[in-house]
């Protein structure tokens, strides 16, 4: 019986084809895999950890389209998040405008040397620097935590790091209390009202749960901070502003409260692809209504505000592409 030898061009060209779709296939599904961020926040009782929350609540439903897989940690607070992200252990984080500022250019132990890839994103809310007293304590001004129990917070967080800054304006050391508490926030409430301490500091957002929870569960006074040290302080830097807890936001504190305060920024480094900071800034401006109604703390929040207040970082270059586009860039 003849046989007719094959050349083989048919079954070649049939093994090309079916490669190249596998390769393309291969590419798609690549491109497709999610890219993971993760968002470094605080304590779970505080606004940054919920706040964090809410920026990946706005991401996460386009990961289809942008690839990106947001998620919240949470941490000791500004300045461990800061740390963190030179390290490369986070992609984003949420720190105190004036911990920012400190970072970026060296200021103080914690950040010995100035740290040139730290990046700004966009602003969130104001946080006023917050002093709570148990009401039997005797603290009616903040030169009364001189010779009482207070917490000061806890090594690596931002109130510790604001706090330090305050004392030293006032002249203090840490031997001008009876004692001293590092606690964190999530510990601050049950302190106070089992008499563990007699005053504790906080920089939050308001409401805050961390607050609330105190002044529900005992008698709590919001203790003014004022004062010429203070008033210098404030004039010296530009990353602080005079602040006011609005009364009637805690039980037992009905009336204004002066004090002073700074922003929370969300933060990244110059190795966040521009990419993807772009596709998170388009998430939360773009959905800015329901970004605002995820917290209390966010509701005042306006488009030009959070594109221009406390940016004590350079602007990340896919931010401003964003802001560009949305004529809101801050120059």
């Amino acid at each position: 019986m003849t046989r007719t030898r094959s050349t083989g061009r048919p079954g070649g060209l049939l093994a090309a084809a079916l490669l190249a779709v596998l390769l393309a296939a291969g590419a798609v599904a690549l491109a497709q895999e999610p890219r993971f961020v993760t968002i470094g926040t605080a304590g779970v009782t505080g606004v940054y950890y919920p706040a964090g929350g809410a920026i990946c609540r706005m991401v996460n439903p386009n990961r289809a389209e942008h690839g990106i897989r947001c998620s919240v940690e949470s941490t000791g607070g500004s300045v461990f998040n800061l740390q963190a992200l030179e390290a490369g252990d986070l992609d984003l984080a949420l720190a105190q405008s004036d911990v920012a500022y400190r970072a970026v250019h060296g200021d103080g132990a914690d950040f010995p040397a100035p740290a040139p890839d730290l990046r700004a994103v966009f602003s969130l809310h104001r946080e006023p620097f917050t002093v709570l007293a148990r009401a039997d304590a005797g603290i009616a001004a903040f030169a009364d935590l001189v010779g009482k129990r207070v917490n000061i917070g806890n090594p690596g967080s931002g109130q510790r790091a604001t706090m330090d800054v305050i004392m030293q304006a006032m002249g203090w050391t840490l031997d001008d209390f009876a004692a001293v508490a590092e606690l964190k926030s999530t510990d601050q409430a049950r302190a106070l009202c089992e008499g563990e301490i007699d005053a504790s500091v906080f920089i939050v957002g308001h409401p805050s749960a961390s607050v609330q929870e105190a002044t529900a569960a005992c008698d709590i006074v919001v203790v003014p901070v004022t004062g010429p040290e203070i008033d210098a302080l404030v004039a010296a830097h530009p990353y602080y502003a005079a602040a006011t807890i609005p009364g009637g936001m805690y039980r037992g504190n009905d009336a204004d409260v002066p004090t002073f305060g700074m922003v929370a920024v969300l933060m990244t480094t110059a190795r966040a692809g521009d990419d993807v900071i772009y596709a998170i800034v388009s998430a939360v401006f773009d959905n800015l209504d329901d970004f605002t109604r995820l917290h209390p703390a966010l509701e005042s929040l306006s488009a030009a505000a959070m594109a221009r207040d406390g940016l004590v970082a350079p602007l990340h270059p896919g931010a401003r592409r964003y802001f560009d586009e949305a004529g809101l860039s801050p120059e």
